[in-house]
This record gives C-alpha cells, sequence and structure tokens, in this order.
C-alpha cells in the first residue's frame, strides 16, 4: 500500500498505520450476539459483534477519511511461533496450533477459533510487533496496529474474549527485549485488559493501567475481576493500576480520571515507552460497553496520551486496535482518538451521534476514592504530586 500523497500540517508528524488483509479471513460467525447459537426462534440471527466489517470501517476511514494525508500504509506480516513464546506459554500455543489442525474450537464463551482464524490471530499479532520494531528502529514515532482478532484479553496460558494472541504483550516485551528499561500500557477498551495485566502482574517494569467498566469476572476464563485491589504481586505490587468506572463514565469523566490517576501514575513511572490499547466500545453507543465516551473524549485521550509521551517516551506511543463494535460509530471515535494522537490543532470530523447525558457526579467520586486508595497503597504513587 502507497503512502498517502498529501503533506500533513507542519509539526504534526505522521502516523504510521500497520495492516494486513488477511485478518478479514477469521470467520466468528452468526447465532444470538456473541454466542454462536441459532435458537431456532429467529429469523434474523446477527453476526458476533468482533466481526470483519468493523474493520473494513476502521480501515476506509483512515484511508478516505480526512486524517488520510497524516498517513503512511505499511504491510504487516505473521508472527513466528519463536516470537510468541515472549508472552505465551508453549503448551497454549500448541493447544491453539492443534486446534486450528482439527478444524476449530471454542475455547470460552463468545471466542471461536475456525478455520483461517490462527492465520489471522498469526497475522495480529506479527502485525502489532512490525509497529511496534518500526517505532523501536527509528523509523518514526507513532504507529498503528490496526489489528483483529483483538488480543487484551488472552493471558498466557488461554484465550479469553474474543482474544487468542496478546498483541500488546507482545508487542511490550519487544520494546523490553529491545533495550527499553519501562514501558507504560494504558488501556482505554471497555472490558478490564486482563490477559496484559497478568502477563507483567510481577514485574516493576511495565505499569498497565486499565480504565474500564466494572463489570467483575465473567468466569473462568477471566478469574481477574479488574478491582482496585489487583495491584500486582511480587516486584510487581503496584505497577498494575485498575480503574474500574461506573456505567455511563462518559467525556468529563474519564478527562477526570485521566487526570487524578492516569497523568500521576505515568510522571511517577516515566517509561520510555508508551502503548495505548484502543476499544472504542467505550463509546456511547457500543452494544458490547455501557460508557458514554463520545468522539470528544476519544480525541481528549489521544491528546493527553501524546502529551504524555512527548515528555516521557521521546514522543513514542505504539496505537494497538481491541474491541469497538458498533460498525460506523467505532470508526468514527477511531478517527477521534487518533487525531488526538497525533496533536491536531483542530477536528477533522464532526460527531454524527453523540450527545448523549452524562451523570458528572457519581464517576467523579469514584475516582476520587480509587485516587485515595492508590495513595494509601502503592508505593511509588505515594509522592506523586497530585
Amino acid at each position: 500500500m502507497a503512502a498517502s500523497v498529501s503533506s500533513p500540517q507542519s509539526g504534526s508528524g505522521n502516523l504510521h498505520v500497520f495492516w494486513h488483509e488477511g485478518m478479514l479471513a477469521h470467520d466468528t460467525g452468526n447465532g444470538v450476539f456473541d454466542s454462536g447459537i441459532d435458537p431456532g426462534f429467529l429469523d434474523v440471527l446477527e453476526k458476533h459483534p468482533e466481526n470483519s466489517e468493523r474493520v473494513k470501517n476502521m480501515l476506509s476511514i483512515l484511508r478516505r477519511g480526512p486524517i488520510s494525508p497524516y498517513i503512511t500504509w505499511h504491510s504487516g506480516k505473521p508472527a513466528l511461533t519463536s516470537e510468541l513464546l515472549s508472552f505465551h506459554s508453549t503448551e497454549y500455543i500448541n493447544e491453539l496450533i492443534e486446534a486450528d489442525k482439527e478444524g476449530g474450537k471454542m475455547f470460552c464463551g463468545g471466542t471461536f477459533l475456525n478455520p483461517g482464524s490462527w492465520e489471522a490471530a498469526l497475522l495480529a499479532a506479527g502485525t502489532t510487533l512490525s509497529a511496534m520494531k518500526y517505532v523501536l528502529d527509528g523509523h518514526g514515532k507513532l504507529a498503528y496496529a490496526l489489528v483483529r482478532p483483538p488480543g487484551h484479553h488472552a493471558q498466557p496460558t488461554q484465550a479469553d474474549g474474543y482474544c487468542f494472541l496478546n498483541n500488546a504483550g507482545l508487542a511490550v516485551n519487544l520494546a523490553l527485549n529491545s533495550g527499553c528499561a519501562k514501558v507504560a500500557v494504558i488501556d482505554i477498551d471497555v472490558h478490564y485488559g486482563n490477559g496484559t495485566a497478568e502477563g507483567f502482574y510481577r514485574s516493576d517494569k511495565v505499569l498497565t493501567i486499565s480504565l474500564h467498566m466494572n463489570h467483575g469476572s465473567w468466569g473462568s476464563s477471566h478469574p481477574q475481576n479488574g478491582s482496585i485491589d489487583e495491584l500486582g504481586e511480587g516486584e510487581g505490587y503496584g505497577y498494575n493500576l485498575n480503574i474500574p468506572l461506573p456505567n455511563g463514565t462518559g467525556d468529563r469523566g474519564y478527562e477526570f480520571a485521566f487526570s487524578e490517576l492516569v497523568v500521576p501514575a505515568i510522571q511517577n513511572f516515566e517509561p520510555d515507552m508508551m502503548v495505548l490499547v484502543v476499544g472504542q466500545d467505550s463509546s456511547a453507543f457500543d452494544p458490547n460497553g455501557r460508557q458514554c465516551l463520545t468522539m470528544e473524549g476519544f480525541r481528549e485521550i489521544g491528546k493527553k496520551v501524546h502529551s504524555l509521551a512527548n515528555r516521557y517516551s521521546g514522543g513514542r506511543v505504539l496505537v494497538v486496535q481491541e474491541g469497538g463494535y458498533h460498525v460506523t460509530y467505532s470508526a468514527y471515535c477511531l478517527h477521534a482518538t487518533l487525531e488526538g494522537v497525533l496533536n491536531l490543532p483542530i477536528s477533522l470530523l464532526s460527531d454524527p451521534i453523540a450527545y448523549y447525558p452524562e451523570d458528572e457526579a457519581f464517576p467523579v467520586e469514584v475516582i476520587k476514592s480509587i485516587k485515595k486508595y492508590q495513595i494509601d497503597k502503592v508505593p511509588f504513587m505515594k509522592q506523586a504530586e497530585f
């Protein structure tokens, strides 16, 4: 794919987007929402929420939307088995390979490995690694891995939540193995990034911050609750910061959470590489989330990450795609997020749907209570400049 021919505005820089069409081959099927079940009494079965159409719209809005002059395109490639072992166990990778050879398997609720899925998962992992390597090698500061199947629920030894391989986790390990001393992961998908957290739960080299709706555990594949007391273990104690937000938190609530919790944590951790894990299922209209973020909120999050990266990681940010299941609005919210990451001076796209009413008071009180808990419990946050 060729780079766009238009020149971005002075000072904005380029966004390097990594993509491979082979990821569209992952077919998650039809059924009742994500169950894959046909109950026999419905005339119309819906596509699984994690389907190729959502990503096609993300792809097309970046190719033909007003952000396109700022984008340079790169082709992804499949990950090698040896690369997967930096995050996942040999036994688990062998289980995935065997399931593919046998024609597929449902690993847990809503998580189907079907014919073509394994190749797509390898492409998602490899494309994310290619994007991280591009930044680490100094070719660009801002990269976005447009990938599916998603990855942040995939734990070292098991699949979960539509995810097989932890794309962001693999990229973090690549950064650490390439000389980065500390990496920060900020996950704004509406669901807890439990797989990424699990992979670095005992490490003080990776700060994982997850802002998610307060959904708790959803079974044996997702035993983590995403609660504030899941802080890490051993050397990693205090380096897993969960921010479970009440349903309907909205733009101003997320902005408050960033200013009160995320920014101080990054300031004290001082990472030399940043990974922004994005899921547009935090939007106001997503079928798989209960939050009220609009394009404005996503854009402001991108700007805050841009500012933090400029201060601590030399402006280097890898953005990794996760959820987002409203086929059109997810694409618009992605566009807004990347506008923010590029720190563009004006909005390029207006919001076609919002605004959804927010209840500001309750999220503010929840965030204040999380802040107090972190100050009391997290050693490296006790010196934070609140």
